[in-house]
């Protein structure tokens, strides 16, 4: 016979909506609070949000757009693994601090191989070195520098690169030199890009003007030590995942996020034992759990951050379909207790329909908060933008939805092996959600509303906000009484679209 657990909560297991964060004692003002966070390893971020890693939310134009907001965007798996890995650089590639290694060409090459080079990496100047050939990542000798005002007029495509390139009072630097020397020079030479070399005179960087002004731009960004935009990417189990996991760290991946429906199974604990010898670099995220017992079982196989989240989600059925899962607050509150003790970081994954869940989430012990839907509607996300009964809208869909299964994701779900789409077992479903506009003002509101409760309780940062909240049940009268009443909305509210 089956026996009822007491939960961290008590008897009854707790969602966002069954509770509010009771006000306290405070001298601190909501811009005074500090939301920075560290969810893996030394990656920290500077807002306490990732976006899903679902084919409706996460591409790599979200992922760009989450990393200049000083979050992180987890890219999705329904891509081939050589698709994905090409998302990931895209990320990684569209802001640096100095681009490491790049792309060069030799002197002898033609303008047409140069031509072809700039088409298909998308830049505008190439460093020339010795030994280039007709160009990768050679890092030789600089005697030159190719950029688009030596070929704009040039005709002849047989023509070599060493009689178009620039070749005299070339302006370099040396590797560490900081923002401010760099930009300086910029400017007092009136160029666009600074070569960096090392102690024997070969190329090793570049620095543009145009990732400077984007890091003038965006000065919350997430970044790595190299001052590249920060990505994440979802991958599976088995030898299927595992070879996707060795693209994604090849592409540059940053966080790799080990994405099951049940992360308590023995197949992912393997997987994430596997994954995490490839790189001493890379942090695995792994996940989905409900448990303090899972939290420990995947902390134990070498998770760095672990996923917390059966069931909530706006689009999944879990619970519905299999009768499983654990109601998300005390999900949180069970799984952070375990992961405090190894100080591994725990991560909600579902459920937030308002900035208020998503500081109910943290001060409940996640230390960033996973989602979805309310970033699937945004212009940055994946799809188009379709008129619904007057209204803007944008598809949104869960991975256990029988469309996401039937393109790639049915091994989220155990069921790869089923070919046809008739006989998955689906635990999501598609739909839609409202256009929200540019991901930048939906981000603005959700830290905006944290801030506001860290406010009230009386916390400076996080961590303060952990340690000071205190939960106060309420009914569902109480819950009815803490959304607009007796009004009928005139204007909606950017951050609240009413009772859901």
């Amino acid at each position: 016979m089956a026996k009822i657990i007491e939960s961290v909560t008590g008897l009854e297991a707790l969602t966002f909506d069954d509770v509010l964060l009771q006000p306290g004692h405070s001298d601190v003002l909501p811009g005074q609070t500090e939301v920075s966070t560290r969810i893996a390893g030394d990656i920290d971020l500077n807002i306490p949000i990732l976006s899903a890693a679902m084919d409706t939310v996460t591409e790599s134009r979200l992922a760009i757009a989450m990393a200049q907001a000083g979050g992180i965007g987890v890219i999705h798996r329904n891509f081939s693994p050589a698709e994905q890995a090409e998302e990931v650089r895209q990320v990684k590639k569209f802001e640096s601090g100095m681009v490491v290694n790049p792309v060069t060409i030799g002197p002898d090459a033609t303008l047409a191989d140069a031509q072809a080079l700039m088409r298909s990496h998308g830049i505008s100047g190439i460093p020339v070195v010795e030994n280039g050939g007709a160009g990768g990542h050679t890092t030789g000798r600089l005697v030159g520098i190719l950029t688009n005002r030596d070929v704009r007029f040039a005709s002849d495509p047989g023509q070599k690169v060493s009689e178009l390139m620039t070749h005299e009072n070339l302006v370099t630097v040396k590797d560490g030199v900081d923002q401010k020397e760099a930009q300086r020079l910029l400017h007092q030479r009136r160029i666009e890009k600074l070569l960096v070399v090392d102690e024997h005179g070969r190329c090793i960087g570049l620095i543009t003007v145009k990732d400077i002004e984007k890091t003038q731009l965006n000065p919350n960004a997430s970044k790595d030590a190299q001052g590249r935009l920060r990505a994440a990417a979802a991958t599976s189990v088995g030898d299927d995942g595992f070879e996707r996991a060795e693209r994604l760290i090849d592409a540059g991946v940053d966080l790799l996020v080990i994405d099951t429906a049940h992360g308590h199974s023995q197949r992912v604990l393997d997987a994430v034992a596997r994954a995490k010898k490839l790189s001493n670099a890379v942090r695995i995220v792994a996940g989905n759990v409900a448990t303090a017992d899972g939290t420990k079982a995947l902390i134990d196989a070498g998770a760095d951050a672990v996923k917390i989240g059966i069931g909530p989600g706006s689009i999944c059925t879990t619970r519905i379909v299999a009768g499983v899962g654990v109601p998300q607050l005390s999900a949180i509150m069970a799984a952070a207790e375990e992961a405090d003790r190894q100080g591994v970081a725990v991560i909600a994954d579902g459920g937030i329909k308002y900035s208020g869940d998503l500081a109910k989430a943290l001060a409940a012990g996640a230390r960033a908060a996973m989602v979805g839907s309310l970033l699937a509607g945004t212009e940055e996300s994946p799809g188009e933008v379709y008129l619904h009964q007057g209204r803007s809208f944008k598809a949104y869909r869960g991975m256990g939805s029988v469309g996401a299964m039937a393109r790639g994701s049915a091994d989220r779900y155990f069921q790869a092996e089923v070919r046809d789409t008739l006989k998955l077992v689906p635990e999501g479903i598609e739909g839609q959600v409202p256009y929200k506009g540019p991901v930048g003002g939906v981000l603005h509101q959700l830290v905006g509303g944290l801030k506001a409760a860290m406010g009230y309780v009386g916390a400076r940062d996080l961590e303060e906000f952990r340690r000071r909240a205190t939960f106060v049940r309420i009914s569902g009268a109480g819950l009815r009484e803490s959304h607009t009443h007796d009004v009928t909305i005139t204007r909606e509210s950017p951050n609240y679209p009413g009772m859901s």
